[in-house]
């Protein structure tokens, strides 16, 4: 028998299965074992032909035996693959290969439910429902359609990576009506595998609707809130057996402090006698909603809300006080009336399915229910008076007919019928039930209503994630609510999803952005502080996302937020190469302004002096280079052949300093013969020039 908690075996490498490596109908080429359950394995594949990641789930060995089942298993998987929601798996694909049953679908990286049970159950009611809300929009989207899971549990609820708001889908629609339909595979059946989540009526009857669903998703949200299952026994028969016996405990009595509507809403989804149940996932998604804004708005106590979701009480018949006789039972007219009061049912505790009413899945392990022995003593209205003691002689006694016995039981009986019809009239009968219209467009949902003797009015419109653009997001009455005929029933039609532009926030002081994006329903993020050339200190320089960036509300924008102009510390570059110089001051954002003059005294290409020399600058600003071009050079002039005094005054004009010599063959003309530097060559400016005279 397979664990209610199905084996996860997550990124199993097992060299003995031999769907490692093989590609399925020539296309699904088969990874890593994802998980393994009562009724497939799911294997992380690659879709050769469209080259993407999927999921396939392949159905155990056995399972695929059969056109019936191969048949059955195509027809629900082409209904699951019609649903188109952003909270179900979307199924892509079915097969079969050699006797290999599969199907692929989306493949949704993350962890399961059971995983976040494991981790942070019992947890706080607004995060639970937080994470059954998706859930029911997915079952909602499918009861609309005409389709039943039937295997809700926290296995089939994936959570996919994605932060703080990471994608929620439902998987498996369909596949348990699949397997159980056929009565030869019991090993692996939907019954035995989910006991946990199982609504009494499939334990006794084998039948589900979408009450069903919500029995089991009511089981979930008790399970999210409390760490632990309702119902636990050393055996599955056990756990079926208090499914249908007993009610789903309050999570109260377990997790102390949780408001008493809270467990309204579970006592409500979870009501043994299914018409208690609301209708569908919609209604129950109507009243998870309604119960979340209450906790939102930090209500601990509400009445109203919790009488609207409490599970209407059976009415029980008054006590009767009879008098016993000799047998222990009152003085009843004929054995069969004893017969009838011995024999009386105990409400629905006392019920229990006979062989033929359990489902085919659960014949070879019967639900053995205790003996009846105490239904009388514990049968509401009925007093079983002590039997005499064995020791004691039996008086003999004439048996009469007494008249007063029955007269009485007729008078209680009409008493009892009487204020029963009376609270059932006052109390129930009396008023109709708002039907569940979530999803109509306007025209179906008036319809709907008035067809039900109740007046429409159209109210606000709301936000929907889910729910198209003009179509009943909500009621007012709820879906499910007691109303008497005639009552107004306002609608909410869907705004479709709600969605901000992010604002332009360049500019804005850190304040105005704040208040910016409070007022377009979206949060101010992490501030990022950057210096800036041109805008002011404190201002946003830029957003992410940008302006305009269409976003859910809550969403989270980044700012980049000016530092002004960045600061440079200045170095003194006097002395040093200009070019090095530049290139430095240049890549701390300054601006350099360079002036070249000739120097005799510092070499070409130096820094003669900077100004300013030190200090802190801002980006931006400008330094001023005085670099030398090295000593100014003077072409030498001809004066060869000129009289030693005029030659003289020419190059000084030029700015040289003149030396006069004789040369080897001076003879006291007085003329220049040579020169050094010679004629033609260029000679800093301020040298010393000597003339060789004749």
């Amino acid at each position: 028998m397979e664990s209610d908690e199905s084996t996860r075996q997550r990124a199993a490498v097992d060299p003995h299965d031999p769907l490692l490596g093989r590609v399925l109908d020539g296309r699904y080429r088969i990874v890593r074992r994802i998980a393994r359950g009562g009724m497939a394995g799911v294997y992380e594949a690659v879709d050769l032909r469209l080259e993407r990641t999927v999921a396939v789930k392949v159905m155990h060995s056995g399972l695929g035996d059969g056109n019936d089942f191969a048949q059955r298993f195509v027809r629900e998987a082409r209904a699951a693959a019609q649903l188109s929601h952003p909270h179900v798996v979307a199924v892509y694909d079915q097969g079969e290969d050699a006797g290999t049953v599969f199907l692929a679908m989306e493949y949704v990286p993350g962890r399961t439910l059971r995983d976040v049970i494991r981790d942070e159950a019992p947890m706080p009611p607004l995060r639970a429902l937080g994470l059954v809300e998706p859930v029911l929009g997915a079952l909602a989207a499918a009861h609309r359609a005409g389709i039943v899971h039937r295997d809700v549990k926290p296995e089939n609820v994936l959570i996919g990576e994605g932060g703080d708001s990471p994608t929620i889908k439902v998987a498996d629609f369909g596949l348990a009506k699949a397997v159980s339909a056929t009565s030869s595979h019991t090993a692996t059946g939907v019954v035995i595998g989910t006991v946990s989540y199982l609504a009494p009526e499939l334990v006794v009857q084998g039948q589900a609707d979408a009450r069903a669903d919500v029995y089991a998703v009511g089981v979930l949200l008790y399970e999210l809130l409390t760490g632990t299952k309702p119902h636990e026994g050393d055996s599955q028969i056990q756990v079926a057996y208090k499914h249908v016996h007993e009610d789903v405990p309050a999570p109260s009595a377990r997790v102390p402090g949780l408001p008493a509507y809270v467990d309204a809403l579970v006592a409500r989804a979870t009501a043994r006698d299914r018409d208690q149940r609301p209708a569908d996932a919609g209604v129950l998604l109507h009243q998870v909603r309604r119960v979340a804004q209450t906790l939102r708005d930090g209500v601990l106590d509400d009445p109203e809300l919790e009488a609207d979701l409490r599970p209407l009480p059976v009415v029980a018949p008054l006590p009767v006080e009879l008098e016993a006789d000799a047998d222990g039972f009152a003085d009843l007219e004929s054995p069969v009336e004893r017969t009838a009061v011995a024999a009386a049912p105990v409400g629905a505790a006392a019920a229990r399915p006979t062989h033929d009413e359990l489902p085919v899945s659960d014949r070879t392990q019967q639900i053995q229910l205790p003996p009846d022995e105490t239904a009388v003593a514990s049968a509401p209205g009925i007093t079983r008076l002590p039997a005499p003691r064995p020791d004691l002689p039996r008086e003999p006694r004439t048996r009469r007919r007494s008249r007063r016995g029955p007269i009485l039981l007729l008078l209680a009986l009409l008493l009892v019928v009487g204020v029963g019809v009376g609270s059932w009239w006052f109390g129930f009968a009396r008023y109709t039930t708002t039907p569940s219209v979530l999803g109509m467009n306007r025209a179906e949902a008036t319809a709907a209503l008035e067809q039900a003797g109740l007046e429409v009015e159209v109210g606000d419109p709301s936000y929907s994630e889910d729910v198209p653009v003009d179509d009943v997001v909500a009621t007012d009455p709820g879906p499910g609510d007691r109303v008497l005929p005639g009552e107004t029933v306002t609608l909410s039609l869907s705004q479709g999803p709600e969605r901000y532009d992010v604002p332009k926030l360049a500019g804005l002081s850190v304040d105005d952005a704040q208040r910016a994006l409070e007022e377009t329903k979206l949060e101010f993020g992490r501030q990022v502080d950057k210096y800036h050339d041109s805008v002011p200190e404190g201002q946003v320089i830029s957003s992410n996302p940008k302006a305009g960036t269409t976003l859910r509300p809550g969403t989270a924008v980044n700012v980049v937020v000016s530092k002004g102009r960045e600061p440079v510390e200045l170095t003194d570059w006097t002395g040093k190469k200009a070019a090095a110089a530049t290139k430095a001051l240049r890549g701390a954002g300054l601006e350099v302004e360079t002036e070249e003059v000739f120097d005799n005294d510092v070499a070409e290409g130096v820094v003669i002096s900077q100004s300013p020399t030190t200090g802190t600058l801002y980006k931006g600003d400008a330094v001023k280079l005085v670099v030398s071009k090295g000593p100014e050079l003077v072409q030498m002039p001809r004066v060869i052949a000129q009289g030693q005094q005029a030659a003289k005054e020419r190059l000084e004009a030029l700015g040289f300093t003149v030396k006069i010599e004789r040369s080897g063959q001076y003879i006291g003309l007085g003329f220049v013969l040579s020169s050094d530097p010679g004629a033609g060559e260029m000679v800093p400016k301020g040298s010393t020039v000597t003339l060789f005279l004749i």
